[in-house]
């Protein structure tokens, strides 16, 4: 007797189990995905950190061979002004050659200050080292970091209480409250009026006098700030600060510069809503700061606030708890 054998017909998925299949996957992808991005954002931090540590490390070098920490900002009078008008030369100008930036260093022009014409180039260059991977504001020529000026929320000065500020000279041995109490460098998120990396203005000195994070990446990409336009103009009230730097004034006359339109409500709601000359960042729940005794630490936003303003003050002989 005979059998005869029927070809098994395959048979494929039924609606019901291509949409549990699917439905397991984007579970899985659920799960994963927050742990690819905290990954991610641990990888941006550990860059971050590593910025600011070869930032202070750049200082102690430099105090290494002038005995002395480059002043925040040099000008002919004070206070700074947050616009292009002055000398301006600030601190990371001072260090190009220690982090590495040796050819921008040869191509800044010192004669006339930060906003000369002949400056435009090579302080609209880029420093990788001063950029946070974890922050979206990278406008060229910009820091993500700032040296500590003061402890309260004032103009940058020559009589301020950090470590760098107005034509300052400040050795290891002045900062008495010890260096392992005193913020040398902190994460900074770009200010309302960008002036770039170079300046010893708002753009690259803060103050532990606002709390950390009290200005967001958020609060700032509310107002698009590229799109403020400036225009050339010569300062009349141009100087050199005498005996400061390498600068000599041009016998030609007193320096091209840059004006921000100071009426543009954009930058005023935004500097009346927010702190905006304290420390921040885009990482969440704390910025990181390089102490002076070159330790990198990450401060928590709910830190006390009295402890974190005396961070800011190198001299003020008060016990610092802990953080």
């Amino acid at each position: 007797m005979s059998q005869t054998f029927r070809p098994l017909r395959r048979r494929g998925f039924t609606l019901i189990e291509l949409l549990v299949v699917i439905a397991i996957i984007a579970v899985l992808i659920a799960l994963l995905l927050p742990a690819v991005q905290q990954a991610r954002e641990a990888a941006r931090r550990t860059q971050c950190k590593n910025n600011i540590m070869q930032l202070g490390l750049a200082l102690h070098n430099y105090h290494m061979a002038h005995e002395t920490l480059p002043p925040g900002c040099v000008n002919s009078t004070g206070p700074v002004e947050e616009k292009p008008v002055g000398y301006h030369v600030g601190w990371i100008v001072q260090i190009l050659p220690y982090i590495g930036e040796r050819v921008a260093w040869n191509h800044f022009t010192f004669d006339g200050g930060v906003y000369t014409k002949e400056n435009v180039e090579v302080r609209q260059h880029t420093i990788p080292m001063l950029m946070c991977p974890s922050n979206p504001m990278r406008s060229e020529g910009q820091s993500h970091y700032a040296a500590c000026h003061h402890d309260v929320d004032e103009p940058i000065d020559n009589d301020n209480n950090g470590v760098m500020f107005l034509n300052s000279r400040i050795r290891f041995r002045d900062i008495s409250d010890g260096r392992a109490y005193t913020i040398l460098v902190g994460e900074a998120l770009i200010s309302a009026r960008p002036l770039g990396w170079a300046s010893g203005t708002w753009s690259t000195l803060r103050n532990t006098g606002p709390a950390i994070n009290a200005v967001t990446t958020q609060d700032l990409n509310a107002v698009p700030l590229d799109e403020f336009t400036t225009d050339l103009y010569y300062d009349e009230d141009y100087s050199v600060p005498e005996g400061l730097g390498d600068a000599q004034e041009d016998e030609a006359g007193p320096p091209a510069a840059e004006v921000f339109d100071e009426i543009d409500p954009r930058i005023a709601e935004l500097e009346q809503k927010h702190d905006l000359h304290g420390f921040s960042c885009s990482h969440d729940g704390g910025v990181h700061v390089c102490l002076a005794d070159g330790a990198v630490r990450f401060l928590n936003q709910r830190m006390n606030t009295e402890t974190y303003r005396q961070l800011g003050h190198r001299s003020d002989g008060e016990l610092v708890g802990d953080f």
